[in-house]
């Protein structure tokens, strides 16, 4: 597995932005995000399969991943479960043009920041990469904090 994995608790001194990490078979929608998110400031990759995003080496900075449900191989559900049985809490936002109250339901009790279906506005779509990724540099910040601590008992 990429960067994904180090990264999990790993603290990271960049100084560059967040990025979105987009997960979607469908070309034309990845492209379409990505020119929103370009369009706003936001650094993006994008993949068109689960298996590419695990094959990666992403860079350790504050993320979010945006997931399709439905996907060949292993689907955003699958892909987010995966992630959490490693220990992985990079936070998700599903996107998904085939979604049902089940899948929402199952996304969000494994932690998913949201559930949106295609077509989605903008402006929902960036609120809620927003919400991810505040979440993401809050949770390297208590990370931080908590390694701190305990290099204080240690010595």
């Amino acid at each position: 597995m990429g960067v994904l994995e180090s990264s999990a608790g790993a603290h990271s001194d960049s100084v560059d932005g967040p990025i979105a990490i987009l997960v979607d078979d469908d070309t034309e929608v990845r492209d379409s995000l990505q020119e929103l998110l370009n369009s706003v400031g936001i650094d993006s990759i994008s993949f068109s399969s689960t298996q590419e995003v695990l094959d990666a080496e992403l860079p350790d900075r504050p993320a979010c991943l945006v997931l399709d449900v439905r996907m060949p191989g292993l689907s955003g559900l699958d892909l987010q479960q995966l992630l959490l049985t490693k220990g992985i809490q990079t936070p998700v936002v599903f996107l998904t043009g085939h979604g049902d109250i089940a899948m929402s339901v199952q996304a969000m009790k494994a932690g998913a920041v949201d559930f949106l279906t295609k077509p989605v506005r903008d402006q929902t779509f960036l609120d809620a990469i927003s919400a991810a990724v505040n979440a993401d540099i809050a949770r390297r910040a208590a990370a931080t904090v908590s390694r701190k601590t305990m290099a204080l008992y240690e010595t």
